[in-house]
């Protein structure tokens, strides 16, 4: 099995020292107490959303969100969110609502939460709700627009493993992909060699906690229990925004275009091109 360094719980953090530790040298973090005076720690329970906001349509996706072929990357069905929130309650799945921005449709929500003043260049247009059920996971992966993350945790705990970007090869990332397809739950190491020098951090997200995800960082969620968060996404310069928008581009529409044109094929080379590029450093 791989293993994992712990990541450091801070409270108390000023921008100075946030800039400085962990900002700069890109190094994830665990902040105990960055909202701790948001109302939708307690205010957002389970029967809030129900009663709320129960009719509304939720995009529900599960295991096979990310595998080749028409519906690659795509909502599984729409549901009412009542529905999802029934399912959430009742145990182990795997469906979850991935990236959910339900502040267009209900906007008084944002009145629960506040952009935080760590640093500057929150995107306040995107902020996203994440829902996963007891066992759910997110496979290995890193945000396509390369931003900075802040994942919130409102309800229940996740299991969440990170890895550095220079890593990529090691995690035999799929090129023209923010995607690795190694199981990091149970890594078969006679098929991805490379991947038992990985080098990785891990840490159990509790609800109040937030995560820092430096951009281009590699992560795996797993909801040890039903639960969710919202994520925040911050840009510290200009450069990394051009930066995003070329990944976009590279590892979006390339990627989605092709997968349509070549389905199986298109995936398939990938994994080759990802096996070769892991070849090359698997001793270093």
């Amino acid at each position: 099995m791989l293993e994992y360094q712990p990541i450091e719980r801070r409270s108390g953090l000023t921008r100075e020292e946030f800039a400085r530790d962990y900002l700069a040298p890109l190094k994830p973090v665990i902040f105990t107490d960055l909202t701790a005076n948001w109302p939708a720690i307690n205010k957002w329970t389970i029967d809030f959303f129900k009663e709320k906001y129960g009719d509304l349509s939720v995009p529900v996706v599960s295991s096979k969100f990310s595998q080749p072929g028409k519906g690659y990357m795509t909502a599984e069905r729409y549901i009412p969110f009542k529905e999802y929130l029934d399912l959430l309650e009742a145990g182990p799945t795997d469906l979850r609502i991935f990236a959910w921005n339900i502040f267009r449709k209900v906007p008084e929500l944002r009145q629960d939460f506040s952009i935080p003043t760590i640093m500057d260049g929150f995107v306040n247009e995107l902020p996203f709700l994440f829902f996963g059920c007891e066992g759910s996971r997110v496979t290995m992966h890193f945000d396509v627009d390369m931003s900075n993350v802040f994942l919130n945790q409102i309800h229940g705990r996740k299991r969440v493993i990170l890895f550095p970007p220079n890593q990529s090869r090691r995690l035999y990332h799929l090129p023209f992909t923010v995607a690795s397809h190694v199981n990091i739950m149970n890594p078969d190491f006679l098929q991805y060699p490379a991947l038992a020098r990985a080098q990785g951090l891990e840490v159990m997200l509790m609800p109040g906690e937030t995560l820092y995800i430096p951009m281009g960082y590699w992560h795996h969620i797993e909801y040890t229990d039903g639960g969710y968060s919202i994520s925040l996404r911050a840009f510290d310069s200009v450069r990394s925004r051009f930066k995003g928008l070329a990944s976009i581009t590279k590892n979006y529409a390339v990627d989605r275009l092709m997968n349509r044109l070549m389905g199986q094929g298109w995936y398939d080379m990938k994994v080759r091109l990802a096996a070769r590029r892991a070849e090359r450093i698997k001793n270093e």
